[in-house]
């Protein structure tokens, strides 16, 4: 989701977003632009490609003029091209916006907003919020009222940006949902708006962060902060540190703790210039997968370490379900020597985060040397799992730096459901009706993700109560049953707390003999295909004396009456549930962590990338 810059201010807009932006390019992106307010004209300069481009483009054809915004964006509709690149001007040419986020129902608005006359110029999501706004304030409304009215219209999690020339010493801006940062900056005469805080260090300390549903009306002089409802809020002012590190941690504690609340934006980043929620279509073109070698794959090995192993057991579930491709698992360190049965027709896809996970490239190595088709699902960019792969998927979640990994397991949940649509489509196993069905459900999951992500008080509380445990026990079903692993590894990661996962219905083969007051049971219970058994599985342990946490689905009342705590996650598409129940036991090993007073970012014995077999 890409960078954001904003200025007010007496200086030249231009090269303050420009140099912000080129801060933020480790976030990754396709295209780049900028707009300013000079005189009663919106200049707009936008390219796609890298921010070099953007530059170019600026010194031939310059620009100059305060306030202004500026944007990195990955596509995530529409593909990436100079027409697609924020910012997106209004018909009138009087608004402007730039947007971080997918708008959940733009199909809708884009449908209403052409019938009352308007006209797009791109294909993207953003530009219905411009034009939103416009057909808003042609009503008389207020820069900040119209805006106020679309923050409220758009669905989904987003941050979005908006000035005007009517009112050309003010920036709008607002963070609806969990849909990454929106930092304020406060300098003499002049602020700033940023999505992460080293695009603005360079000017002030002093900032201000936007929770959900606020939005802030930016003058050079004045922030005025508001709840999306007209409540005024007092926000509280941090100063940021002087060193880089405690800078890049901005709001947080721990790495890890920004690093599960960046989810969303990873998420987002992840679906980006991939789906195409218009023609319901995947496109994964690093993959390098032709109709041809789709339709001759017989069987496909998915092998990892850890985390990156358990994202692997979700992706078995999908790409047989929605593929009918044979999938196994294999844990990467004993690949090699399992003699495993390989031929041209066989894929080795092998998860990593570091991409340099020794393990992992041997098995690699393996797969390369019996003929197989090897693939990646890699986070580091131009890493050895990366280069040496026939095709790959970066997870696009930008640098992970605590140890326990969490934004680089829910990115390849997300890669593995688009590669498994992908084949289906090209192995001409999938209806077109159920393909577009499959892609929709994609839009709500950043949102959704965010929506969990607000319910960190809550999970705290429990953690609270919990924070003394020497034992947890954590049981999946289906889908879920990784969930149980990663869950629990989480919590003995970084907590030092002995935990176990296990298949739900594997429970009276032995573990039950474990379950008393002494042993909690942590049960993932949303309203899947397997709800009833996990429902089950529940009373069993309620019935030896055991302490019950559950991870249920929002208004599930007969979980809630049977369970000791309960950790609420909202209703999602099943295939895609794994990426929303994983967040609050990331939180909870977080939480009690924390209050343990242990080392979060860097738990001993444990290293980030793994070199050494």
């Amino acid at each position: 989701m890409c960078g954001i810059v904003g200025y007010v201010g007496p200086r030249d807009a231009t090269p303050i977003i420009l140099n912000g932006l080129k801060r933020l390019e480790y976030r990754g992106y396709d295209s780049a632009g900028v707009a300013v307010i000079n005189g009663d004209q919106i200049e707009v300069r936008r390219d796609a490609g890298k921010l070099s481009q953007l530059i170019d483009h600026v010194s031939k054809s310059p620009l100059k003029g305060a306030p202004g915004i500026g944007h990195t964006r990955w596509a995530t509709h529409g593909a990436p091209s100079a027409r697609n690149a924020h910012p997106h001007v209004g018909n009138s040419g009087k608004i402007v916006v730039v947007h971080n986020g997918i708008v959940e129902n733009f199909l809708e608005l884009k449908e209403e907003l052409t019938s009352e006359g308007m006209t797009f110029n791109s294909e993207t999501d953003t530009e219905t919020i411009v034009q939103l706004a416009e057909h808003i304030k042609a009503g008389g409304s207020s820069l900040e009222d119209a805006a106020r009215k679309t923050f409220n219209q758009i669905e989904g999690a987003n941050v979005v940006v908006l000035m005007s020339t009517d009112e050309p010493d003010k920036i709008v801006t607002a963070r609806i949902g969990n849909a990454g940062g929106v930092v304020i900056g406060l300098g003499d005469n002049e602020n700033f708006i940023a999505s992460d805080i080293p695009a603005i260090l360079e000017h002030t300390r002093k900032v201000i962060f936007l929770e959900s549903r606020q939005m802030a009306i930016v003058t050079r002089d004045s922030v005025r902060v508001e709840t999306l409802d007209g409540r005024e809020v007092k926000p509280e002012i941090h100063t940021i540190a002087w060193d880089a590190v405690s800078a890049e941690k901005g709001e947080y504690r721990h790495f890890m703790q920004k690093e599960i609340h960046e989810q969303v934006r990873a998420l987002t980043d992840t679906l980006a210039g991939r789906v195409d929620f218009q023609e319901g279509r995947i496109r994964l073109p690093e993959l390098n997968l032709t109709p041809q070698i789709a339709k001759r794959i017989k069987r496909i090995y998915i092998t990892a370490c850890g985390t990156a192993a358990y994202a692997g057991m979700v992706g078995k579930y999908l790409i047989e379900k929605i593929a009918r491709v044979p999938v196994e698992v294999v844990i990467a360190s004993e690949f090699r020597y399992s003699d495993p049965i390989i031929d041209k027709n066989t894929v080795v896809l092998a998860i990593s985060q570091s991409g340099e996970t020794a393990d992992t490239l041997a098995a690699m190595e393996e797969g390369r040397r019996k003929g197989a088709i090897i693939w990646s699902i890699v986070n580091a960019i131009g890493s050895q799992a990366m280069r040496v792969a026939d095709g790959y998927i970066s997870m696009q979640t930008g640098p992970e730096v605590g140890v326990a990994s969490t934004k680089a397991f829910t990115a390849p949940l997300a890669d593995q459901y688009m590669l498994a649509i992908l084949l289906a489509d090209l192995r001409g196993t999938l209806d077109e009706e159920t393909r577009k069905s499959l892609v929709a459900d994609l839009r709500l999951v950043p949102d959704l993700a965010g929506r969990v992500l607000d319910t960190d008080a809550e999970i705290e509380k429990v953690a609270q109560v919990l924070k003394d445990i020497q034992h947890c026990l954590y049981l999946g079903r289906g889908i879920n049953m990784p969930i149980a692993y990663e869950g629990a590894l989480k919590l003995k990661e970084i907590s030092y707390i002995h935990a176990e996962g296990y298949p739900a219905g594997e429970m009276k083969h032995g573990p039950i003999a474990l379950i008393d007051e002494q042993m909690p049971v942590l049960c993932i219970a949303p309203k899947d295909p397997w709800h009833e058994k996990m429902i089950s599985q529940i009373q069993q342990a309620k019935a030896r004396g055991g302490i019950v946490i559950a991870i249920a689905t929002e208004g599930d009342e007969l979980i809630k009456d049977m369970v000791d705590h309960i950790l609420w996650v909202p209703q999602a598409p099943w295939m895609l549930s794994p990426i929303i129940t994983v967040l609050p036991l990331q939180l909870l090993a977080y939480h009690i962590a924390a209050i343990r007073g242990l080392d979060v970012d860097q738990p001993r014995n444990l290293a980030k990338s793994v070199t050494v077999e």
